[in-house]
């Protein structure tokens, strides 16, 4: 008569458990974006949604044909690769050829989030990493922006000839750029819809604003130009990546303290890569970089067991 083991469930730590699991923060990742994707569509006509639907669609395709072929249980189901899909497709230009948006969603999946270990095992957001792919393959696809049907540059691309950009429009999102990045208020209404829900907090987002507007102010050339700010803060993705990629929950730092050295390091080497470099963007491969560093931030952050001090010499006791 075995009355323990039918009382008892002996299971690791952790055992105070959160009413949501993977499937369910998807889904409110999701409804952030809702927005900046409907205003996507409104702003780039259909071809946005059609890339939208075909990047979403070759991101599960490619997890559920991956996981057939080496005979996984099938994990399309928790919503990540319909997340991995639609951020990726929002940091694309409506103009690009489908097949390259294609190939861009099957990379993020097989290459960098599957042939790492599938979910919680990739060491950077498939998303930027697949945008960066393509970035590097197809140059000219990736940086042809086309808005009510003339050709032109970005607004950060105008600042960094030196031209003057229209500040409103950055915040309302009638201008050139990727299908997600132009609006900040849609983007925001989405930020704040996640804050609420509690799937992100603002140590993050916060501190990579805050450092990379001191950055800009210290560096940029313009002083305490106030316009000249705003517009670097609406453009060029910031907002996107600040609020919806760099709060990824794999590729970023747990402990409070990582999160705010995290948000320093992105804020920094967004300013050297956007000011100081030759390119007018730079939010993707700072998200990236700071990735990669995510295991020495949280080394260096994680909180010592109580009892346990460190002696000279390196003993413990």
């Amino acid at each position: 008569m075995n009355i323990v083991s039918d009382l008892l469930n002996v299971t690791s730590s952790p055992h105070v458990r959160e009413k949501d699991n993977t499937q369910r923060i998807m889904l409110y990742v999701i409804i952030s974006l809702l927005p900046a994707s409907l205003f996507g569509i409104f702003n780039f006509g259909y071809r946005a949604l059609i890339l939208i639907l075909v990047t979403i669609a070759s991101c599960v395709a490619s997890e559920w044909i991956f996981e057939k072929i080496v005979h996984k249980k099938s994990t399309v189901g928790d919503l990540s690769a319909v997340v991995t899909g639609l951020l990726l497709a929002l940091n694309l230009p409506h103009t690009l050829p489908w097949w390259q948006a294609v190939l861009g969603g099957a990379f993020a999946i097989i290459v960098v989030k599957m042939l790492f270990g599938g979910l919680g095992q990739n060491f950077m957001n498939p998303a930027l990493g697949a945008r960066c792919f393509l970035l590097i393959s197809f140059t000219s696809s990736m940086t042809s922006f086309t808005y009510d049907g003339v050709t032109g540059a970005t607004p950060l691309a105008l600042l960094k000839n030196g031209e003057s950009v229209d500040v409103m429009s950055m915040l309302l999102g009638t201008e050139a750029g990727t299908i997600g990045e132009t609006s900040v208020i849609a983007l925001l209404i989405g930020a704040i819809f996640l804050i609420l829900t509690g799937v992100i907090d603002l140590r993050i987002p916060g501190t990579y604003i805050v450092t990379f507007a001191v950055f800009v102010l210290l560096f940029g050339g313009h002083g305490l130009d106030g316009t000249y700010l705003v517009a670097q803060i609406c453009g060029g993705g910031l907002i996107l990546g600040a609020f919806f990629m760099a709060t990824d929950y794999v590729t970023s730092p747990i402990t409070p303290a990582g999160k705010i050295i995290y948000g320093i390091v992105l804020g920094i080497l967004t300013g050297i890569f956007r000011i100081l470099g030759a390119s007018a963007e730079g939010v993707s491969y700072a998200i990236i970089f700071s990735n990669i560093l995510v295991p020495l931030i949280e080394r260096v952050t994680i909180p010592k067991a109580f009892g346990i001090v460190r002696e000279k010499g390196g003993d413990k006791s």
